[in-house]
């Protein structure tokens, strides 16, 4: 079964895609690499984010692995990269 969702992007994410924010369809039972592999298929120039980002799926930090996810109809997914600065 799919489900859509919103998926927020911010600092580096939001440059590199574009957007700040857009609706995307997924299966509700997907991990949260599955998800980030998705995005970077959409958005290909995510991909220098794979190793530093974090998702936060409702408000929860998601490590990037094969851990599911149990996603449900307008849930808001934030792709949240490194911070940089000092």
């Amino acid at each position: 079964m799919n489900t859509e969702v919103s998926v927020l992007y911010f600092a580096k994410s939001a440059e590199l895609t574009g957007l700040k924010a857009e609706n995307i369809t997924v299966p509700s039972n997907i991990t949260s690499l599955q998800l980030w592999q998705d995005l970077e298929t959409r958005h290909p120039r995510l991909s220098v984010l794979r190793d530093q980002v974090v998702l936060a799926v409702r408000q929860e930090y998601v490590p990037l692995c094969a851990q599911p996810l149990s996603l449900r109809e307008g849930d808001e997914v934030a792709i949240i990269p490194p911070l940089s600065g000092g």
